[in-house]
């Protein structure tokens, strides 16, 4: 019964608690990066890794290209950051990740060819990202999000991942696997799970739709 003043102080109370939980979430996540931006610090080779990097297109290089199975588009590249692709790479080295592809790729690469890939398609950028992206007002379920990923969906931070324009269905692919573990990551499982299945199609799209990451062109 919202319409009493029991009713008033339960709302307000219920609010003020979930508000509680999106900034200690958020606080968490940028406490945690004074450990985790540390471990992953790309130094590669833009130009060792052109011939290992132009191999990647034949996917991330074709607008709107698909997995098979489970059925998403394969992730923009354009504009992300070589940092956040290391760590990407690693983590389908190890195992981490789930994809078979991506898996039996990364596992062929020594960790200076990891560097030197990333270093390579980060040069493939694009001047949406580097000018700031969308000014955006975040909606309320992506308030933990934007803590790391920017209001903007461009990451403040060089090990973490600029969201703004990636493909829909490969952003709730992600999300629903750390939500479930099948993507192991400390973060973002310990934030996947705070997220209500409802509102994963709504942070995809939200960040979706803003201005920043491209499909990578071959030269």
């Amino acid at each position: 019964m919202t319409g009493t003043p029991e009713g008033c102080v339960l709302s307000i109370t219920n609010q003020v608690i979930a508000n509680m939980k999106i900034v200690a979430s958020a606080a968490s996540l940028i406490l945690a990066t004074l450990f985790f931006g540390q471990a992953a610090c790309a130094e590669g080779d833009p130009e060792a890794g052109k011939q290992l990097g132009y191999t990647c297109l034949g996917c991330h290089g074709i607008e709107g290209y698909r997995n098979a199975y489970p059925s998403f588009r394969v992730p923009k590249l354009g504009g992300q950051k070589a940092g956040y692709l290391v760590i990407a790479l690693k983590g389908y080295r190890s195992g981490e990740r789930p994809h078979p592809t991506m898996q039996a790729q990364a596992s062929s690469l020594t960790d200076q060819q990891i560097e030197d890939v990333s270093a390579y398609l980060a040069t493939l950028g694009n001047e949406t990202v580097a000018a700031g992206g969308s000014e955006a007002q975040p909606i309320q379920v992506a308030a933990a999000c934007v803590a790391c990923h920017g209001q903007n969906g461009i990451s403040i931070n060089a090990q973490w991942p600029t969201l703004a324009g990636q493909h829909e269905s490969y952003l709730e692919h992600s999300l629903r696997e750390y939500k479930s573990g099948a993507r192991s990551n400390a973060i973002m499982g310990a934030q996947a799970a705070l997220i209500d299945e409802k509102d994963i199609p709504l942070l995809a799209r939200y960040f979706a739709g803003l201005d920043g990451l491209e499909t990578t062109k071959k030269e």
